[in-house]
């Protein structure tokens, strides 16, 4: 009964406020529209460079970064412009080179430690777990660790099953860590920039597959000052039916699957959640407590990871706002097959969150069949 009244006054007011999200709405889709576009593979490019220049203190590190210009070509024309120094080719050693960014860190310095995937990360776990993690809690706040590292993370296309992981989950997990998850272009800038500021190791997960893709920037996010605040994620999409929260290229995904649910007369709140530690809670909350409904999607395994956070995250704080049941859309709980019709099943799709939606919102086939 609390629930009801509750969400009686919550109804109330976002009606009030309907017209002001109306404009706002209008608004940022126009100050976007005005903008150029920019690819994220650019966007993560530039602000590398942007903060290499601003800050002598920052160096890139990793496999093929220098005289290759970058597995993925992130850190292009960088070597020629700072030299060997500051863009640090390194063996086919992972544990070496994390070990020696973390211990640089210690001295002040800020590292980037770029991995060619991040399943190779493993082989450097323990210094970022256990060194970068841990070191300012264990130093009693005297040591900071001001590191990123950061490379593509989850499934690209035909690597199998030690190539295609998603770590968001791994990591997220960890005190002492930041994580981000960044979609479009102006996340690639804004939280990249803002890792490289920060005072705490960072894990920024990429992904391969939109390294190539372009978005719309404003002027804003092609300023030098330009910087996301990590731990707040982004309403890609207003809605009052349903929320679905998604990260990194499943974001894409979300909206694609919004487009199709209007088109049924169901509106779809979307959230780039852009940071996985930390998490930010009140957001999604808040919408939930809007839409009454909850769609969570992930690439990766659905046993312990993102979407299960979220899931007891909203059973906590808002559970009487609930109309339904909360729908989980993760990757099958498999390694990555090789081949690519098995592959396409193991990752989800945008027709898994349309029916996972529709389940929600008691639109599937199957119930209004037995209506």
């Amino acid at each position: 009964m609390l629930g009801v009244l509750r969400r009686k006054v919550a109804c109330k007011a976002n009606a009030a406020s309907a017209l002001e999200q109306g404009i706002r709405v209008v608004a940022s889709r126009a100050f976007s529209s005005s903008g150029k576009e920019m690819t994220v593979r650019d966007a993560l490019n530039s602000a590398l460079d942007e903060e290499m220049s601003a800050d002598p203190k920052v160096f890139i590190m990793g496999e093929e970064v220098g005289e290759y210009q970058g597995a993925y070509k992130i850190s292009k024309g960088l070597l020629d412009k700072y030299g060997p120094e500051r863009v640090v080719d390194t063996p086919i050693t992972e544990a070496g080179f994390a070990g020696i960014g973390v211990g640089a860190a210690y001295y002040g310095l800020r590292p980037v430690i770029e991995f060619m995937t991040f399943n190779f990360s493993m082989q450097a776990i323990d210094h970022i777990i256990n060194s970068a993690a841990k070191s300012n809690y264990m130093s009693a706040g005297q040591i900071s660790v001001p590191i990123v590292f950061r490379g593509p993370n989850g499934a690209a296309a035909g690597v199998g099953a030690q190539h295609s992981q998603c770590y968001a989950a791994w990591y997220g997990s960890c005190p002492g860590l930041k994580v981000l998850a960044p979609y479009s272009s102006e996340d690639a800038r804004g939280l990249l920039k803002a890792a490289i500021r920060d005072p705490d190791p960072v894990v920024f997960l990429e992904n391969e597959l939109l390294y190539g893709e372009s978005f719309p920037v404003s002027a804003e996010v092609l300023d030098s000052s330009f910087c996301l605040p990590i731990g707040k994620a982004k309403i890609e999409r207003e809605g009052k039916d349903v929320t679905i929260t998604a990260f990194s290229k499943m974001v894409g995904y979300a909206l694609q699957a919004a487009e199709i649910l209007a088109k049924d007369g169901i509106s779809a709140e979307v959230i780039n959640l852009r940071s996985i530690r930390p998490l930010d809670r009140s957001t999604i909350n808040a919408s939930v407590r809007k839409t009454n409904r909850l769609v969570t999607v992930e690439e990766g395994f659905p046993q312990h990871g993102v979407g299960a956070e979220i899931c007891a995250s909203v059973l906590e704080d808002s559970f009487e706002y609930l109309d339904a049941a909360v729908e989980r859309i993760a990757g099958a709980d498999v390694p990555m097959p090789y081949a690519a019709n098995l592959e396409r099943m193991a990752v989800p799709q945008v027709d898994d969150i349309v029916r996972a939606a529709k389940r929600a919102c008691y639109r599937s086939s199957s119930l209004a069949a037995t209506a």
